[in-house]
């Protein structure tokens, strides 16, 4: 984490005059991860506490939207899927120059590694169990109860995704991949008929979860920026991209000794989740890595799109967008073998 810095005098005075900090001085600090919205923590004489905003200059339609994330975990505080406390939501661009909101720090680990090279073998497959119950937890959530009832549409959710995806692409200033162009018109013809509605979180993975500091047990997830109303098994499947996709490439397990590492086949965490929920999973599952991994290169592209404005959260971001084209390019491989499945 770098450095603190005292609070700029808007946002010193804002959390003044708001009450979540009194006496004593308050200082920020930039807190890393992340090529989205922005993160600081923010140190008051009364603790710490996580700010989000979003990124400074044009923005893509849809994209960044502070205002659900804070909704969403506001929603869930109480409920069997952890979040961290919301503290404020603040519209007012002036204060730090876009909309941001305010939550509770969460003393924890976050694990980038799927490998998890720093957990002992016989850890990690608690470690992979804990993530596993929490996301079924999360397709569990009662949407009318938890009042986001209205937080998307219901139904028809692959078709919409694809479409919001490909609109974004093609808004791009940036060209689009071979592999791209034949996803976006391969994933409309094969959209299963299995629709279902539940919440989903839209980027559930290790590092976007603190653990507990020594017990194989989730304190928080974080980064709700794409959460809505979808299809379960589009938001699992999302989970799973890990177990196709090489360490090389990005952030996978794909070709390490599984078993060696005591961390559970692709097959087994299926197994699992349907066990927990009662859903089928198997019989499209290469068309949702396919919707996944072409939903996860749109997502780097869009980040490529933003790095060449010179608006991109992260340092690293030209490099995180050129993952796009081996994304889809994996994506369009799982599209071939779900068509040869079903000849």
């Amino acid at each position: 984490m770098s450095t603190f810095a005292p609070a700029q005098p808007a946002l010193d005075a804002w959390l003044r005059d708001a009450g979540i900090a009194a006496a004593g001085d308050i200082a920020i600090a930039p807190l890393s991860g992340g090529q989205s919205n922005p993160t600081f923590m923010v140190q008051t004489a009364q603790g710490r506490l996580v700010l989000r905003k979003q990124p400074a200059g044009p923005l893509l339609p849809s994209a960044h939207a502070i205002d659900r994330e804070y909704r969403v975990m506001d929603a869930l505080r109480g409920s069997s899927v952890p979040v961290p406390d919301m503290v404020a939501y603040c519209d007012d661009a002036s204060i730090v120059g876009t909309p941001f909101y305010l939550m509770d720090y969460v003393d924890g680990r976050v694990m980038l590694d799927q490998s998890l090279p720093d957990i002992p073998a016989p850890e990690r497959a608690g470690i992979y169990g804990e993530m596993n119950r929490v996301m079924a937890a999360l397709h569990a959530i009662d949407v009318a109860k938890s009042g986001l009832d209205g937080f998307g549409k219901s139904g028809n959710y692959f078709a919409r995704q694809i479409a919001r995806w490909s609109k974004q692409c093609h808004a791009s200033t940036i060209p689009v991949s071979e592999a791209m162009t034949s996803l976006m018109a391969w994933l409309p013809e094969r959209i299963p008929d299995d629709d279902e509605t539940t919440l989903v979180h839209g980027d559930f993975r290790l590092d976007n979860l603190v653990f507990h500091p020594t017990e194989p047990r989730v304190l928080a997830v974080l980064d709700w920026e794409l959460s809505t109303l979808g299809h379960p098994l589009a938001d699992f499947a999302y989970h799973c991209m890990s177990w196709r996709i090489a360490p090389t490439v990005w952030r996978g397990i794909a070709g390490l000794p599984l078993e060696t590492l005591g961390i559970p086949a692709e097959a087994a965490y299926i197994d699992r989740y349907e066990a927990a929920t009662g859903r089928r999973a198997r019989e499209h599952w290469e068309f949702y890595l396919a919707y996944n991994l072409f939903r996860m290169a749109a997502i780097l592209h869009g980040i490529g799109e933003r790095a060449t404005r010179g608006n991109a959260a992260a340092a690293d971001a030209i490099d995180t967008a050129r993952k796009a084209l081996p994304l889809a390019e994996l994506g369009w491989v799982c599209a071939q073998q779900y068509d040869a499945a079903r000849r």
